[in-house]
């Protein structure tokens, strides 16, 4: 019997651009599916986002290089590519120029996908992952990104809300941060922006039903949510099979907050668990989180290393089974 095809599924954030090649077990679960690769490169193709919103030439040709990077990765295992975008290019008004020299290099289209979709692809991805957790009552998913907070909510394994928020760590930390260690006005300006877009987004938090319980399970997944992981892991190298499934308590996130502002840059940089790439954007990204949980009244996150890229695998490998 043959082996299942492979896919390589890109994900084209607006601060990191990800990588898996994968193909499903005969006979196992799509959730047990074999990693041929994977990779991530910080390439900040949505740098400036928090401005007029183009895509500047630097981060543009860095994702570039990383894009042709990966596709010769994924031909040396015969996959099959699929490319997605988020919102640094749902939102850039030079994205097009970008897409068209990406689908040169990358022999596929990027498909640029708007934010119900991106938040349905992390949902998948975390179900797959966490299936007895989400079925024993009320969830909430968190992805935070460089440009957008996708959010969704669940009661016994079933979507009831989602939605995009336009707060992610790249935007927020080029809108309001101006010092470093950012002062205490500028951090209280970033959680005022994350409050005020979570006040539109009150039914992610709301019960459907007067007696379906407070929320049990707060499942954060993406860079800042991970390097926060691997930041209280106090790995000196990251190690996706520590991350995925760790919790994270408030108190362990409130102290990585602290910790991250009274830091200097070179000092973030040095920081275990933290990439240096990522050190200037993550307590952002922190705060994000941390009013999040306080919305969702929560005691700790648990963490998933399976995003977007992982919900387009399962997917295509689910279609791919189905089809055979």
């Amino acid at each position: 019997m043959s082996a299942p095809p492979a896919f390589a599924t890109i994900d084209v954030g607006t601060n990191t651009t990800l990588l898996l090649v994968a193909r499903a077990r005969s006979g196992r679960p799509i959730a047990e599916a074999e990693v041929l690769a994977e990779a991530a490169e910080i390439t900040r193709l949505g740098r400036g986002i928090g401005g007029d919103g183009r895509l500047g030439a630097e981060g543009m040709a860095r994702t570039l290089e990383a894009l042709e990077r990966y596709r010769t990765i994924a031909d040396a295992h015969g996959a099959t590519l699929a490319a997605i975008g988020t919102e640094a290019l749902r939102r850039a008004p030079n994205a097009g120029a970008f897409l068209d020299e990406a689908r040169r290099r990358l022999g596929v289209a990027i498909e640029v996908i708007d934010g119900e979709r991106e938040a349905a692809l992390t949902f998948g991805a975390v179900a797959t992952s966490f299936p007895a957790e989400l079925a024993a009552g009320r969830a909430l998913v968190v992805d935070i990104g460089g440009g957008s907070t996708e959010l969704v909510a669940s009661e016994r394994g079933v979507v009831r809300f989602r939605c995009s928020l336009p707060v992610g760590s790249v935007r927020l930390h080029e809108r309001h941060v101006r010092h470093d260690p950012a002062t205490e006005a500028e951090t209280a300006a970033i959680t005022a922006d994350v409050d005020a877009a979570l006040d539109t987004a009150r039914d992610a938090f709301a019960r459907s039903e007067p007696d379906s319980g407070a929320i049990g399970l707060l499942v954060g997944v993406a860079g800042t949510v991970t390097t926060l992981g691997a930041m209280a892991l106090d790995l000196a190298s990251y190690d996706p099979a520590l991350v995925h499934g760790s919790r994270l308590t408030r108190a362990a996130l409130e102290a990585q907050i602290a910790r991250l502002a009274r830091s200097t840059q070179p000092e973030r940089e040095r920081m275990a668990g933290l990439d240096p790439k990522r050190a200037d954007v993550i307590l952002a990204g922190s705060l994000i989180l941390q009013a999040i949980a306080r919305r969702a009244g929560v005691g700790e996150v648990r963490i998933s290393d399976r995003g977007i890229r992982w919900g387009l695998f399962y997917e295509l490998a689910s279609a791919q089974r189905d089809d055979g």
